[in-house]
């Protein structure tokens, strides 16, 4: 038993040690890019464009105008209803 107690206490003090050089060299490494991004503030990536929707995104878009467009015709919605709803879909 005293060497299953030893096992676990050496098992322990390794993975605390470990556990705080780990922690150590994280605040580190925060710290030194910190000081990176206030040297050069304006290096980095580039800003991506943003992607355009997806076709299947295009095509339910698509769906749901002619639905809208269908409710127009109908008298189920007048211009202004419609206007938004449209600009609601198409994100303007």
């Amino acid at each position: 038993m005293p060497g299953l107690l030893r096992g676990v206490v050496r098992t322990a003090a390794v993975a605390g040690t470990a556990t705080a050089v780990s922690n150590r060299v994280s605040r580190g490494q925060e710290a030194r890019w910190g000081q990176q991004e206030q040297a050069y503030p304006q290096q980095g990536y580039p800003q991506q464009a943003a992607a355009a929707p997806a076709t299947d995104d295009r095509d339910r878009q698509i769906a749901q105008l002619k639905e809208l467009g269908e409710l127009k015709a109908q008298g189920v919605l007048t211009e202004e209803e419609f206007s938004a709803q449209k600009a609601e879909i198409l994100g303007t």
